[in-house]
């Protein structure tokens, strides 16, 4: 292994007790898995993973939602949602219900939550509200037996919009671009994760790492990829998202990659997530054809 310094071992002894999920979030929660796609350097492929992903998940007969939960709104965007009335916003701040505002997109059992500017003004007014490490999981609680998986698209930073998410989230996937600095970022996401672990969410697990924008013809690139494998193991996706021309042009169209252009490596590459996590949850006959 390389000279790189990494994030302390995720396998951990068991942390104190944390107030429990209500009876009514436990009980619908048990049929949905709810997991944050988080990374707190920017420019890794967060928002792209997200978008595909869902897109995947939903192209395998899975219900998706998709909350977008970044100031930037691109997940929306993205998604060619645009128009809307009340956002995760109104959800968070002015006590709207999450399961009135998700907008349909063009992806047959995907739905989003969007997202406005007006979140990054969130960050400051959830400081004064009770409970404010859980305003998302509470929100989400009526709705999560709608759907098999919610994905949290989160902010490139640890403000309370991703602790929020960290909280509401079952497990965490992380994007990871093959290079040094977003190494140094892993560090400090999976420190990060176990602070919420132990004093919010003690059930939070690390739901894999995907390696994004990668390129095997770069040595430093393939270095990377050897460290994180030989350090988190089968924690680490086998499927790797290739840099990909088609992957950056998609979210102009408002479309996700699977759909602007699926024969594109890019998009042919989160295909192949979407059913690589299906297999490993052992979800459904997509799952099983996987393998």
């Amino acid at each position: 292994m390389s000279e790189h310094s990494y994030p302390p071992n995720p396998h951990h002894p068991t942390p104190p007790a944390v107030e429990p999920l209500t009876p009514l979030a436990a009980a619908q929660r048990r049929g949905t898995r709810t997991i944050a796609v988080a990374n707190q350097k920017g420019g890794v492929g967060k928002t792209t993973t997200a978008i595909n992903l869902a897109t995947g998940l939903a192209a395998c007969q899975q219900s998706v939602l998709l909350v977008d939960l970044d100031p930037q709104g691109n997940a929306s965007t993205g998604l060619g949602v645009s128009k809307y009335e009340t956002d995760v916003y109104d959800v968070l701040i002015g006590g709207a219900e999450l399961g009135a505002m998700v907008c349909k997109t063009d992806i047959p059992g995907l739905e989003v939550a969007p997202a406005s500017a007006d979140l990054a003004g969130a960050e400051i007014e959830l400081i004064e509200v009770e409970n404010r490490e859980s305003a998302l999981r509470d929100a989400l609680a009526p709705v999560l037996g709608r759907y098999d998986y919610v994905l949290i698209d989160c902010p490139p930073a640890l403000g309370l919009l991703t602790i929020n998410s960290l909280v509401a989230a079952d497990s965490v996937l992380v994007p990871l671009q093959c290079e040094y600095f977003a190494l140094e970022g892993l560090t400090r996401l999976m420190k990060s994760i176990e602070l919420i672990r132990k004093a919010y969410n003690e059930t939070l697990d690390i739901q894999g790492i995907v390696l994004t924008m990668h390129d095997g013809r770069n040595n430093l690139c393939r270095s990377v990829e050897a460290d994180v494998r030989a350090y988190f193991g089968d924690r680490v996706y086998r499927t790797v998202i290739p840099r990909n021309v088609r992957l950056s042009e998609a979210p102009s169209f408002g479309k996700p990659a699977l759909v602007y252009d699926l024969a594109c490596a890019g998009a042919q590459a989160y295909a192949r997530l979407a059913a690589e996590m299906l297999r490993r949850e052992g979800a459904g006959p997509i799952g099983e054809a996987a393998q």
